[in-house]
């Protein structure tokens, strides 16, 4: 990043802890450390070295608050169990003993504390249903994968239909749509964790290879799409070659075995008129075409059908 990025960054940082103070009744001030400890991580964690672009860094942040938000979710659920054991143990005292001893006294005290733990238990319900509506609310506004941190699908249809509002584009725009080669066979073979990985692996080479102004996003399963724009068809070409080349060469090691991965590529050029679906349409039926050529290959489909 250069000195300009890291300006808008930190300003962004400020305001969206700001934000979130905002939204909290009573902010707290290890809500508060936590954010800032979390802010600390992400920014040791930058690679200088990795094309991650400064929207991107910024959905990273955005996305801060929602961990916090999970920790204490968490957090206020081992609580509200811990008092309902205990109201429980209460009330059964009171139960098995006050017909015993004429202790009215003790009796009211019990009852005292029962009272007492369930506010507290009704208190740690709302702040949980709180919570738990903020973490919807992160999710569902949210532009990242959770696994890969690229963008999502969501981030996709935004991205697509300002493209294509725009009718005509001044340069060349070509997309990329991949697909992870035998991917359910590997999850059936190495368990979930390892297809997980492989998703993480496949999106760490997509980031480190591409430019900062292309975008990268996981379309659902194993399949990755990529804008390149103010690209040639030639270029575009060669970016695809050495993607499937770098997948297919980096192995994967998992618990001791490794795991051959390789992609399979479709390519197209945004065409005047296009819309997100005619545009995504092309490059899936090219896909589709490298899948049954026998796969870790590439195919392009253009408007003609060639």
């Amino acid at each position: 990043m250069n000195k300009t990025e890291l300006k808008s960054l930190v300003n962004d940082i400020c305001e969206d802890l700001l934000r979130n103070i905002d939204q909290e009744n009573e902010p707290t001030k290890e809500q508060i450390v936590n954010y800032l400890q979390n802010t600390t991580n992400i920014v040791s964690g930058i690679d200088s070295n990795t094309q991650n672009s400064l929207e991107q860094t910024k959905e990273i942040f955005a996305n801060a608050y929602k961990e916090i938000a999970k920790k204490g979710l968490s957090s206020y659920k081992n609580t509200n169990g811990k008092f309902e054991e205990l109201r429980q143990i209460h009330k059964t005292t009171i139960d098995k003993y006050a017909k015993h001893i004429d202790m009215d006294v003790i009796t009211d005290k019990f009852n005292e504390i029962q009272t007492h733990m369930s506010d507290e238990v009704t208190k740690a319900n709302e702040i949980i249903s709180q919570l738990t509506q903020q973490i919807k609310t992160l999710e569902e506004t949210s532009k990242l994968d959770a696994l890969t941190k690229v963008f999502n699908r969501r981030a996709l249809s935004s991205y697509l239909d300002m493209i294509c509002s725009k009718k005509e584009l001044k340069y060349e725009l070509h997309m990329l749509m991949m697909d992870i080669d035998d991917f359910k066979m590997i999850n059936d073979r190495y368990g979930h964790i390892a297809g997980d990985k492989i998703l993480i692996f496949i999106a760490n080479i997509l980031k480190k290879t591409l430019r900062d102004g292309d975008k990268i996003f996981r379309y659902g399963g194993e399949e990755f799409i990529v804008v390149l724009n103010r690209i040639e068809k030639e270029e575009c070409m060669q970016i695809a070659s050495r993607l499937l080349k770098l997948v297919s060469t980096n192995k994967l090691i998992y618990k001791g075995e490794t795991i051959n991965v390789t992609l399979s590529i479709g390519t197209t050029v945004f065409v005047d008129g296009d819309t997100p679906d005619s545009l995504v349409a092309r490059a899936d039926k090219a896909l589709y075409r490298a899948k049954e050529n026998g796969k870790n290959q590439i195919c392009s489909e253009v408007e003609n059908g060639l």
